[in-house]
């Protein structure tokens, strides 16, 4: 789309995340031959031109094989141009067969109308799973043609078809579980059958506040079944990633331009705040204690029972994310969060350190347009190589409000100066082979390796326990969760997992037990006192759904060690408490005596959902020693209370 005019009006929003006016200045698009000169490429990497029009057109998602082949979202069909290209969008296969670092064979794995404006693509083996307006399909390549021989729906009537904020891709785990999101414009999650489907923890998945909201993340088994939602109340969620310790990382955007783009650390069964979580207000809507930025307003951080984010990045249109967890990137870039932004025009790392029970991060940036404004970067991947692979939309707009141009879309390789573009053999078929492979930065190549040694059994222990032995704490992390699902070492694993010395592998101690079906309270009980917060932030989440006593006293032991400062912690404590809320509280009560005054007492009184919490509620506000700003913060608790406790307690606040 060439541009003739010297000032234009764009209007993006959703887009492929947020959504604001643009005024620009006469600026065009730049041809192939001069697209990394536009570009600023971050300290001690190079970017190439891997792939470029007229081979692929505007990629909205991407993923690398083991081969080192990129999948493609290519999106034509989207929004305004909805039907421009009548045989329908497609899925394509880059290769490069040469070794140059140029891709120069493309194929189209798949073309229909039943994929358009594909938002997510995920290749599995000879299994690619595309994301694609109301459903969720499983194609299959059965004879290795690069062509799809048979397609399954495996979720469907989802919602959001033709919007930026619907199903995203898929991410498979080290767990060997599936991955995935939807944003606010989904409804909810169906089977192939067209049924809703209900949740491992019984609740119907739905956007319907009873008691899911706006956008979700989801965990399930490889063909769909037991499905968990793991999080809820986000608004374009639009990717989601997981490290190999099981920790999920995502993005989310803010309402059109209110500079509150933030990545998250998804803790599981958390509520984000996007809306009031009782009565489903938008975040601009009045309410006590209300923030005074509207960055911070917008997540509603002031409310009791919202997870805190792990940090905001201002306005943009947040799109792919990965971890990378290679060795090839500067040291800086390793085992961090890789995360693109169409809105700025920018793919940044987010490097982040563990922070009492959660964290904090920082900004670097990998690939930035800052001298070409069509630069839109929509997905990153990590390749065999441990290079990355970055999808660049190129648009002059951001997402299907805006989209201008149906002609054009790039893929640029990330690495360090002169390496050069290269796929590292794999061998599935023996132990060693498959151990090693299971290592690889490239998520297909160790989903290949996965259930290739989980199907090996006992066979794979000496290979994999020579893994558990190194000294890459995520190799290890990799072994322990292959290990812990072979049959009849699921317990052993644990108690391995659980006295280490890394406190990840503890954490994924803890979520192996979940995982199994093993008793948590156990479980927790060896890692109670844990001098590790974010250990002890892991234990109380596990609490979740066991309802005895033994739960409620290691629960109590897990809160009379908050001291008041770690908002991670506390959400945690909540999050372990809320089904079971009275019997924790009363447990802990009977425990803290007068601790329940200090400042983490005080804490959680404010984030209980207790009947008997208003009680102390009213006690804290009229303590003198409380200022009034701090009362306000103790008033807004009241609304996330019901029935006659709460009644009796305002009463008596008001003297009535």
């Amino acid at each position: 789309m060439k541009h003739n005019k010297q000032n234009f009006l764009f209007r993006y929003s959703g887009g492929l995340g947020a959504g604001l006016l643009l005024i620009g200045s006469g600026f065009a698009e730049v041809p192939p031959a001069e697209a990394i000169a536009g570009l600023d490429v971050g300290e001690g990497l190079e970017a190439s031109l891997f792939a470029s029009e007229p081979m692929m057109l505007s990629p909205s998602s991407i993923d690398i094989d083991h081969l080192g082949r990129v999948w493609v979202c290519e999106v034509v069909n989207y929004r305004g141009h909805n039907g421009k290209r009548p045989e329908g969008d497609r899925i394509l296969v880059l290769e490069d067969t040469n070794g140059d670092g140029t891709a120069d064979k493309s194929t189209v794995f798949y073309q229909g109308r039943d994929i358009d404006s594909a938002h997510g693509i995920c290749v599995l083996g000879n299994k690619v799973i595309v994301s694609a307006g109301d459903n969720v399909f499983v194609m299959t390549d059965e004879n290795g043609d690069l062509k799809s021989d048979k397609k399954e729906a495996i979720f469907t009537k989802i919602g959001g078809a033709q919007h930026d904020h619907g199903i995203h891709a898929f991410s498979f785990g080290p767990d060997g579980k599936l991955y995935f999101n939807f944003g606010n414009a989904s409804r909810q999650l169906a089977n192939a059958s067209g049924e809703t489907i209900t949740d491992k923890a019984g609740n119907l998945v739905k956007a319907d506040r009873k008691p899911y909201q706006q956008g979700m993340v989801f965990r399930c088994d490889l063909d769909g079944s037991n499905v968990e939602t793991l999080g809820w109340n986000f608004r374009n969620n639009w990717e989601v990633c997981v490290d190999s310790f099981g920790t999920i990382w995502q993005s989310d955007n803010d309402d059109d331009g209110n500079k509150g783009v933030r990545i998250n650390f998804v803790m599981d069964y958390g509520n984000y705040g996007y809306r009031d979580e009782i009565t489903g207000a938008g975040w601009g809507d009045k309410r006590t204690n209300i923030e005074e930025k509207i960055p911070l307003r917008h997540w509603h951080l002031n409310d009791p029972g919202v997870v805190p984010n792990l940090l905001q990045t201002g306005q943009g249109s947040p799109t792919g994310i990965v971890v990378y967890e290679g060795s090839v990137l500067p040291s800086v870039f390793r085992n961090q969060v890789i995360h693109c932004d169409a809105g700025p025009n920018v793919t940044r790392a987010y490097p982040a350190k563990t922070e009492g029970a959660g964290y904090s991060a920082k900004m670097i940036n990998i690939l930035q347009g800052s001298r070409d404004k069509w630069f839109r970067p929509s997905d990153v991947c990590v390749a065999p190589d441990g290079s990355l692979l970055v999808a660049d939309w190129y648009d002059p707009g951001v997402g299907g409000h805006a989209m201008g141009d149906l002609k054009r879309g790039r893929i640029f390789r990330v690495a360090v100066p002169g390496s050069k573009h290269s796929v590292p053999k794999a061998d599935f078929s023996t132990p060693d082979g498959a151990a090693t492979a299971l290592t690889s930065p490239n998520g297909a190549t160790r989903y290949l390796a996965w259930t290739a040694l989980n199907k090996m059994g006992d066979k794979a222990v000496p290979a994999l326990q020579k893994i558990w032995k190194s000294e890459n704490p995520r190799h290890r992390a990799r072994a322990l969760w292959v290990l812990g699902k072979s049959a009849g070492r699921g317990q052993s694993s644990v108690d391995l997992a659980l006295a280490d010395s890394d406190p990840d592998i503890r954490i994924v101690g803890i979520r192996l037990a979940r995982q199994l079906g093993l008793s948590i309270p156990e479980t927790d009980a060896k890692i109670v006192k844990d001098k590790s917060p974010a250990v002890r932030r892991e234990a109380a989440i596990a609490l979740r759904f066991d309802g005895s006593e033994q739960a409620n006293a290691l629960w109590t032991e897990l809160a009379l060690q908050h001291n008041g400062s770690d908002r991670w912690y506390l959400e945690a404590l909540g999050i372990g408490s809320d089904l079971h809320a009275d019997a924790r509280f009363a447990a802990w009560l009977a425990k803290a005596g007068d601790q329940w005054k200090s400042d983490g007492g005080r804490d959680i009184v404010w984030r209980s959902r207790s009947k008997a919490a208003p009680e102390y509620l009213v006690k804290i506000i009229k303590d003198k020693s409380i200022k009034d700003h701090d009362s306000l913060r103790y008033m807004r608790a009241f609304d996330f209370h019901r029935g006659e406790e709460k009644k009796k307690a305002l009463e008596s606040l008001l003297g009535l």
